[in-house]
C-alpha cells in the first residue's frame, strides 16, 4: 500500500483525512499520470454514491482535473462497476468513483480506473502520490480556453442497466426476491434491472438521503434482510454494499450466503457449461478451509492470493481465469466485468437458482463452512506499521498456529481500508478457536496498544 491509495484507493473521514485539498491534487496528479502521453485533452468520467460529502468531494476533483485541461464528464450518483464498464463504452480516458464502499456514511474514498476499465496498478498509484507530496510541482495548470469543461451525463444509468440485462441474459420469472440496496448507488439500477428480469421484488434500502448509506441496511448488516425474508416468504435474499461492488444473498431460511459459497456455486455452473478457464477460482487467504476442501472434491483447483480484490484481480488476468473474489462478496466475472459487480453477481445467482428448479436454501448447503472467529482490534497508521515490525509478535502468532495441530489455521493482517488489524482464527473446534483468538488479541493489546 501507497502513502495514500489504500488497497482500494484513498479512503478516510471526508473533510478530515480526505480533503478538498487532497481531492484537488488528486485529480491534478491522475489528470498528469493518466494522460501525458495522449497529446489531446482528457476526458475523465466521475460516478459517486450516495454519501453526504460526495458533491463536495467531486467538486474539488473536478477543479483539480480541469485545472490541468482535462474535461470532465459527471455521471451522478452510479455504482463502482458502472463507472469501470463505461470508461470504455464512453472511449474515456480515465473514471473515477467517489464512494468508501461498505464504511459509514463519514468516511469517502476516491478510487480511479484507467482507460481500460481497470484498476489503477500499484506502481501508477505511486507515480499520482509523488505528484500529490511535491504539490503537484512540475504540471502545468491552463488558462483560457485551455482550462478543462464540465459536462452532465444522464445516460449511464440506462447504459449500465442494458449492459447487466444482457450479460445475465435469464430469466427470473416466478423468482420473489428481497432486495436490499444499503440506501447506496445501486438502489436506482436494482429497481430498473430485476424486474426487468422477471422476478418479483420488494426492495429495501431503496430511500438515499446522503446520510443512511450503510446505516443498518445493505451487505454488513445482513440480519434484517434475513428477517424481512422469512417473514415475507421470500425465495431469497440480495444485499449489495454502498457501492455496489460486492453482494452477499440469504436462503428462504434466513441463512447468510457469503463470497465463498457464491463463488462456488457459479463456479461449478461455469464449469458444467465449459466455461471455468483452467478449471480454476481465484479467492483469498480468508477463504473458508471448508470452501477449498469442496472444491477440490468438484475437480476445481483454487488460487489464494493476499486480501483484496485487486490481487484477485492480477491473478486472473495473468493466468486468464474467469472467476475469482472474496469471501466478503466481491465477486469478478471477468467474462462480463473488469471489476467486482454486486448486482451482475446477483443476477448469475438468481439465474441459477431459478434454472435449477431447487429451494435456495439446498444450493446454501452445497458444504459445510468451518467455523471462523473474526475479531477487528482497533490500530492507527503507526499501530499497524508497529505490528508489522514485531517479531516477538509474529513468533507468537506462529506457535498458535501450532497449536492447532493441522486442525485450522490462524490470520492476522493490516486492513487497508479502515484503523484496524485483522485476527482470523478458522478450525472445527469452535471452542479451541475462540481461545486461540482472544490469546493474540490480547497480545497484540499489550504489545502494540499498551493496553
Amino acid at each position: 500500500m501507497g502513502k495514500y491509495f489504500g488497497t482500494d484507493g484513498v479512503r478516510g473521514v471526508a473533510g478530515a483525512d480526505l480533503t478538498c485539498e487532497l481531492a484537488m491534487k488528486i485529480g491534478r496528479g491522475a489528470a498528469a499520470v493518466l494522460t501525458g502521453s495522449t497529446g489531446r485533452r482528457p476526458r475523465i468520467l466521475i460516478g459517486k454514491d450516495t454519501r453526504q460529502s460526495g458533491d463536495m468531494l467531486e467538486a474539488a476533483l473536478t477543479a483539480g482535473l480541469c485545472s490541468v485541461g482535462a474535461d470532465v464528464e459527471s455521471l451522478g450518483v452510479l455504482p463502482t462497476p458502472a463507472v469501470a464498464y463505461l470508461v470504455g463504452k464512453y472511449n474515456a480516458d480515465a473514471g473515477i468513483v467517489i464512494s468508501a464502499s461498505h464504511n459509514p456514511m463519514e468516511f469517502n474514498g476516491i478510487k480511479i480506473f484507467a482507460g481500460t476499465g481497470y484498476k489503477l496498478p500499484d506502481e501508477v498509484e505511486n507515480e499520482i502520490e509523488v505528484y500529490i507530496d511535491n504539490n503537484c510541482a512540475g504540471i502545468e495548470l491552463k488558462t483560457g480556453a485551455e482550462v478543462g469543461r464540465v459536462y452532465r451525463r444522464d445516460d449511464g444509468l440506462q447504459d449500465y442497466v442494458d449492459h447487466l440485462y444482457e450479460s445475465i441474459h435469464g430469466d427470473l420469472t416466478g423468482l420473489n426476491v428481497c432486495i436490499d440496496c444499503a440506501n447506496g448507488a445501486s438502489a436506482a439500477v436494482a429497481q430498473k434491472l430485476f424486474p426487468r428480469l422477471g422476478a418479483k421484488c420488494t426492495f429495501l434500502g431503496v430511500e438515499p438521503d446522503g446520510e443512511n448509506i450503510n446505516k443498518g441496511v445493505g451487505s454488513t448488516h445482513l440480519d434484517n434482510l434475513e428477517k424481512a425474508v422469512v417473514a415475507g416468504g421470500f425465495d431469497c435474499g440480495i444485499a449489495f454494499d454502498g457501492d455496489a461492488d460486492r453482494c452477499l444473498a440469504c436462503d428462504e431460511k434466513g441463512q447468510e450466503m457469503d463470497g465463498d459459497k457464491i463463488i462456488a456455486l457459479l463456479a461449478m455452473d461455469m464449469k458444467e457449461k465449459g466455461r471455468l478457464e483452467g478449471d480454476t477460482a481465484v479467492v483469498t487467504v480468508m477463504s473458508n478451509l471448508g470452501f477449498i476442501k469442496y472444491m477440490e472434491s468438484q475437480g476445481i483447483h483454487t488460487e489464494k492470493t493476499a486480501v483484496g480484490d485487486r490481487y484477485v484481480l492480477e491473478n486472473m488476468r495473468e493466468n486468464g481465469y474467469a472467476i475469482g473474489g472474496e469471501q466478503s462478496g466481491h465477486v469478478i466475472l471477468l467474462h462480463h466485468a473488469t471489476t467486482g459487480d454486486g448486482e451482475l453477481t446477483a443476477g448469475k445467482l438468481l439465474k441459477l437458482l431459478a434454472e435449477s428448479g431447487k429451494k435456495m436454501s439446498e444450493l446454501n448447503g452445497i458444504y459445510a463452512q468451518y467455523p471462523q472467529v473474526l475479531v477487528n482490534v482497533t490500530a492507527n497508521a503507526a499501530q499497524k506499521a508497529a505490528y508489522k515490525e514485531d517479531e516477538v509478535l509474529a513468533g507468537f502468532i506462529e506457535n498458535e498456529q501450532q497449536k492447532l495441530m493441522g486442525m485450522g489455521r490462524v490470520l492476522v493482517r493490516v486492513s487497508g481500508t479502515e484503523p484496524k488489524i485483522r485476527v482470523m482464527v478458522e478450525g472445527q473446534d469452535l471452542d479451541a478457536i475462540h481461545r486461540c483468538a482472544e490469546r493474540i488479541v490480547d497480545k497484540i493489546n499489550k504489545r502494540i496498544l499498551g493496553q
